[in-house]
């Protein structure tokens, strides 16, 4: 059974330096703005193939992290990969990317957050890395770390908790 998510607010009043905040400013496009769950990583520019793949296998409750190089010329996810996401399992989807589809996203009970939208498709070569530490918004994720996800922003709880 999932973890229901604690604000990150509050963690970072019971954790303080030791919680790693992400930086990033994301837009929430998901109908569920608060979300928590283990981490799962893809590195990708413009290329979702490998996401595409991995959010149609068992996503057991994970957050997929993905690390689009803050890139707002093609969409990493729309609502056939995010559809996929939620009927897979996935908790939610953080993406340093952008998205399409945003108003089909919004009905979605899926947590998704990302940078911004654009209408155009991403290439599907399978080029990029699945399960290796990606880095952005001050912060390094690691397949596993323990994500917790709400209005406020994006925080991971520290590792030896």
């Amino acid at each position: 059974m999932p973890q229901p998510p604690v604000p990150t607010a509050d963690l970072v009043d019971e954790y303080g330096a030791e919680l790693r905040v992400c930086e990033v400013q994301f837009r929430d496009f998901g109908a569920v703005a608060s979300f928590t769950g283990p981490v799962r990583t893809v590195l990708c520019h413009e290329d979702n193939g490998i996401l595409r793949e991995l959010v149609r296998t068992p996503g057991e409750g994970h957050v997929l992290v993905v690390d689009g190089g803050a890139s707002l010329g093609t969409a990493l996810v729309g609502d056939l990969l995010a559809g996929a996401a939620l009927e897979n399992g996935w908790a939610g989807l953080i993406l340093h990317g952008a998205i399409r589809d945003a108003r089909a996203l919004r009905e979605l009970p899926l947590g998704i957050k990302a940078l911004g939208t654009t209408p155009r498709k991403s290439n599907r070569t399978g080029e990029g890395a699945l399960d290796t530490p990606v880095a952005f918004g001050g912060i390094v994720f690691h397949p596993g770390d323990i994500l917790h996800a709400d209005e406020d922003g994006v925080v991971l709880l520290p590792k030896s908790r």
